[in-house]
C-alpha cells in the first residue's frame, strides 16, 4: 500500500513539474506553448511561417470590446514589479484582436521571430500583456500574464527548426 501511494505521489509531482515548463507538440503544426489556465502563449509553424499567439480566456472588458491593441512582452520582469509596468518591454503595435472563446492576437513574420528570440533568452519568466496608449501618451496595460521561461529555449528552437 505504501509503495502504491509513493508511486502515485511521485506521478503527481512529476505532472506538476512538467506543467511548470513549456510544452512542444510535433503534429501537423509544430507548436511550443505555455498555458496558465487563464492565458496561453505560443509559437507555431503554420504553413512554413512562424506565428506567435497570445490568448486570454476571460479578457478585461476593455480588451473584449477593442478591435485592435498593442501587445507587450517583457523578459524576466522583476519579481515585485507592477504588472502594469512596460519598462523593458518590446511591442507589437496596433494588431487586430480575435474574439472567440476569449480574446487572442496572432503575430507573424519578423516581429514573431524577434519575440521568439526574446522568449528564448528569458531565464525565469516572460510577461505578456495587451496595451493601449492613452490620451496623455502613457500606457494602459490589460490582461498582464506571466509565463514561466523554463523550457522555452528548447521548445521554441524545435518550432524554429521546422519553420526554416
Amino acid at each position: 500500500m505504501i509503495r502504491v501511494l509513493s508511486v502515485v505521489l511521485f506521478a503527481l509531482l512529476a505532472t506538476h513539474a512538467r506543467a511548470e515548463q513549456w510544452q512542444y507538440e510535433d503534429g501537423g503544426v509544430p507548436i511550443a506553448w505555455f498555458d496558465t489556465g487563464a492565458a496561453q502563449f505560443q509559437f507555431a509553424c503554420r504553413g512554413g511561417d512562424l506565428a506567435m499567439g497570445f490568448w486570454v480566456r476571460a479578457p478585461h472588458r476593455q480588451v473584449a470590446g477593442a478591435a485592435s491593441m498593442n501587445l507587450a512582452i517583457t523578459p524576466d520582469p522583476a519579481r515585485d514589479s507592477d504588472p502594469a509596468s512596460t519598462r523593458g518591454s518590446s511591442f507589437a503595435q496596433e494588431l487586430p484582436l480575435i474574439h472567440a472563446d476569449g480574446t487572442s492576437m496572432i503575430v507573424r513574420g519578423p516581429v514573431a521571430r524577434q519575440w521568439a528570440a526574446i522568449a528564448q533568452r528569458a531565464k525565469a519568466a516572460i510577461r505578456v500583456a495587451y496595451v493601449r496608449t492613452n490620451r496623455q501618451g502613457g500606457h494602459e496595460v490589460f490582461d498582464s500574464h506571466v509565463f514561466c521561461a523554463k523550457g522555452s529555449n528548447a521548445a521554441i528552437a524545435r518550432v524554429l527548426d521546422r519553420c526554416g
